[in-house]
């Protein structure tokens, strides 16, 4: 029954609660799906079949008696391998981590899901250690797009991306440090929201801070806001985790855009040279936010290209999660990340709380700028996919990876609530994909704004 595959959560959800088909069948047929796809576009570190199909067995059983678990019972998902699921190994695409262990703990968002019924089909693949945005590792090789796989899918989430993108199960949890739920997703073409710091609880503590925030990937904001339900709420393990969200968020979605103020900004003030096709995909999705009831402004954020500063923190945590590696570990190391290791260990306490300083400058000005406007909506990236297997564009003079996506990381220093939505595809066929950020603590007006475009037929999601 591979058209199940098609679904979303909710729409999983509703045929389990009408008896139209069950969640074993739902899981099986996205585990063919994963098996299928896995050859060729390489999503998953891990599959757990075995695992999986016990969950969904228990999960309809638990239809049966009219008795679900939770928000998500019997809806496959997967993990990206960067965040820890009990009895499978967190790789974190690195040859340094051994399997051996008893990996009999859940990080906040996997025990929620886990609580609430969510069906496991494995973990999905990474860079090591989540330092770039494609994903590619020395332990699980190259991921690659569902569009066209001689492409990347992005990254660091690119695994799942393409399983969502693919059919591979509805769900998926991602990690975003600079852009790492949006970059893939708008790669893959399906949507991702990276939360306001702290919504989603996080442990272990990312070495890279403050920065690290966990987020849903799925096919529309419907999905996202169930599973935001879900996950977006206090554990003790994290210290900075935010209190209870006022409302749920699926309620959040029926406010529609009208009499909203939306700063429209195409290229971040002239700074971002973005490819016409992207541009225009992202022009018209405005238009359409305006013909719904939106209030919307050409305007541009008050600021400069922060990238010295975040590269100071960005460095400086990935030297934090190599600090315990011998020379032969290091040797085992992704050479680019080995490169920004070593620089990140030259900065002093000093260079890291100038950096802060940026950032909290940064914080005050979209501070000020959301008094004006309650969304700001940009390209997600100014371009699609390029050749699988690169950090950087053949032939775009970037060094790393922050060059070609400048939109993307300053969201994580303030740490406001940004989405991507896909909003069509370039002359290839490539995914394009539309940014939407808001305040920090509005992940509802996002979720919302995303939800309108996809009821007006705006956004697209899956291969």
């Amino acid at each position: 029954m591979t058209e199940l595959t098609e679904l979303t959560a909710v729409r999983l959800l509703d045929g389990y609660r009408k008896g139209e088909f069950s969640p074993v069948e739902a899981t099986r047929a996205a585990l063919e799906r994963a098996e299928r796809i896995q050859p060729e576009v390489n999503a998953f570190v891990r599959l757990t079949p075995e695992q999986a199909l016990g969950q969904a067995r228990e999960s309809a059983e638990r239809w049966r008696r009219g008795e679900p678990r939770g928000l998500l019972d019997g809806v496959p998902a997967t993990v990206k391998d960067i965040l820890l699921m009990r009895g499978a190994p967190t790789l974190r695409g690195s040859k340094t981590i051994s399997e051996q262990g008893r990996w009999d703990e859940d990080a906040p968002s996997v025990a929620r899901m886990r609580e609430h019924g969510a069906v496991f089909l494995g973990k999905t693949t990474t860079p090591e250690y989540g330092w770039k945005g494609v994903t590619d590792s020395p332990l699980s090789g190259v991921t690659r797009n569902p569009y066209d796989p001689t492409r990347t899918a992005g990254g660091s989430s690119g695994g799942a991306a393409a399983a969502v993108a693919l059919g591979a199960g509805p769900l998926a949890l991602g990690t975003d440090g600079g852009g790492s739920v949006r970059i893939p997703a708008a790669f893959c073409g399906i949507f991702a929201l990276k939360p306001t710091y702290g919504r989603v609880p996080l442990y272990p503590a990312s070495a890279f801070g403050t920065l690290a925030h966990v987020g849903p990937m799925t096919r529309d904001a419907a999905d996202a806001a169930l599973l935001l339900d879900v996950i977006g709420v206090p554990d003790a393990r994290d210290w900075s985790a935010l209190g209870p969200a006022p409302e749920s968020f699926v309620a959040g979605l029926r406010g529609g855009v009208r009499g909203l103020r939306v700063a429209y900004s195409p290229s971040l003030g002239g700074q971002v040279a973005v490819r016409p096709a992207v541009a225009t995909a992202v022009r018209h999705a405005v238009e359409r936010l305006a013909d719904l009831g939106a209030y919307v402004t050409e305007a541009d954020p008050d600021f400069a290209e922060p990238v010295e500063a975040f590269h100071t923190l960005w460095f400086s945590g990935a030297a934090r999660v190599v600090q315990h590696l011998g020379p032969h570990q290091r040797e085992l190391l992704d050479p680019g990340l080995r490169e920004i290791c070593d620089l990140g260990a030259r900065y002093s306490a000093l260079d890291y709380l100038a950096a802060v300083d940026v950032r909290m400058e940064l914080g005050r000005r979209m501070g000020r700028f959301h008094e004006s406007y309650d969304l700001l909506v940009t390209p997600t990236l100014p371009i699609t996919a390029f050749e699988a297997g690169a950090e950087v564009p053949r032939g775009s003079g970037h060094r790393r990876w922050t060059g070609w996506t400048p939109f993307t990381y300053p969201f994580n220093l303030t740490q406001q609530p940004a989405a991507s939505v896909p909003v069509g595809t370039d002359a290839d066929g490539l995914p394009i994909g539309l940014q939407l950020v808001a305040a920090r603590h509005r992940d509802d007006l996002v979720l919302r704004a995303a939800h309108a475009l996809d009821e007006a037929g705006v956004t697209s999601g899956g291969s």
